[in-house]
């Protein structure tokens, strides 16, 4: 019977040690959850955030709004939008900026965007309707579809002249790809004038793909690009390439410089006939040079001018060609750039 008591005492025992294990694991797990608690404060709905802790939240439809170029686009007249009030369907449309840089939208009037980025547009018009109580949180997408007043303007020697956009890429190479490109009469350079000044910068194009790159340079919204024509000098008649040869040398050029680089004379040639004509105020004057003198170096080289026409008569034939023949037979001559 004394064992009973006996077990019943152990058993006791045991059951307070359980008993102490245990409430040191609760207290343990309420000082690990406060040490999270301090690390990782958590707000309720009942309490809001203070202003100096409040978190930074960009709505989904406001995340494009971040610029993140220096040189970012303006509205001007006769741009065309696409404006979207989120939740007012009503209130979103189509406008073009007037001639005195507002837009018209229902309820709020008229609103002055001329001058701003897209971004700050939709600012100005969140800005009205809340200030007129049209919008309480007025969430505003303005989507430029056409810049007509920020392109980028392109004339001279290319295949299609025009005014085009500055959406987007708009480096030179860009905008003469879009204009078509150079054409064969074109210059190796390009005058580049920005709105507002008076002075236009000249660049010219290397064809060393080394330096290629530093003529790629970036326009501006309302640029104008000026492609102007290159000198040509015409060598015609018995030659082996006829046709047009583009001066893109700042230095001079050579009667022989230009016949070396049509082929030389054929065997038909006769190139002590040689003729020079050259444009004045009183029209083309005619000057004989004796090309056959030239060649084995008994007369000194000739320097050609733009617009200069060098014909080299054959020697079966004994009707000389005329200024006004020769004259006619340019516009049709083939044109060719060579490294002069």
């Amino acid at each position: 019977m004394q064992r009973i008591p006996n077990f019943l005492s152990h058993l006791l025992g045991l059951a307070v040690v359980l008993g102490l294990v245990v409430l040191a694991q609760v207290a343990l797990a309420q000082n690990s959850g406060a040490v999270q608690d301090a690390a990782h404060p958590q707000y309720t709905t009942a309490e809001p955030l203070a202003p100096s802790i409040r978190p930074l939240v960009v709505a989904p439809e406001k995340a494009s709004r971040i610029e993140t170029n220096s040189s970012a686009l303006v509205l001007g007249p006769g741009d065309e939008l696409e404006v979207t009030v989120y939740g007012a369907p009503d209130l979103s449309g189509h406008s073009r900026v007037s001639a005195d840089g507002n837009i018209s939208m229902p309820l709020i009037g008229y609103v002055r965007i001329a001058g701003l980025s897209s971004s700050e547009a939709e600012e100005a018009i969140e800005a009205k309707l809340r200030r007129d109580k049209v919008v309480n949180d007025p969430q505003v997408s303005v989507y430029v579809k056409e810049y007509s007043s920020s392109g980028i303007s392109v004339t001279g020697e290319v295949a299609k002249p025009g005014f085009y956009s500055a959406l987007g890429p708009h480096r030179l190479f860009d905008v003469l790809q879009a204009a078509g490109g150079p054409t064969d009469k074109a210059a190796n350079k390009v005058l580049i004038s920005h709105r507002g000044q008076d002075d236009a910068t000249t660049l010219y194009i290397s064809k060393d793909s080394a330096e290629i790159g530093a003529s790629n340079v970036e326009l501006q919204p309302g640029d104008t690009v000026v492609v102007p024509k290159a000198g040509i000098v015409y060598v015609l008649g018995e030659v082996t390439r006829p046709g047009g040869y583009v001066l893109n040398s700042t230095g001079g050029i050579t009667v022989l410089q230009v016949v070396a680089a049509a082929g030389g004379p054929t065997h038909l040639a006769s190139p002590g006939k040689t003729r020079l004509l050259r444009r004045s105020e009183s029209g083309f004057q005619e000057q004989g040079i004796d090309l056959k003198k030239l060649l084995r170096g008994h007369a000194q080289d000739v320097s050609v001018r733009d617009q200069d026409i060098l014909f080299i008569p054959s020697s079966a034939v004994k009707t000389a060609l005329n200024a006004g023949t020769l004259i006619a037979t340019v516009g049709s001559a083939a044109i060719y750039h060579v490294p002069f």
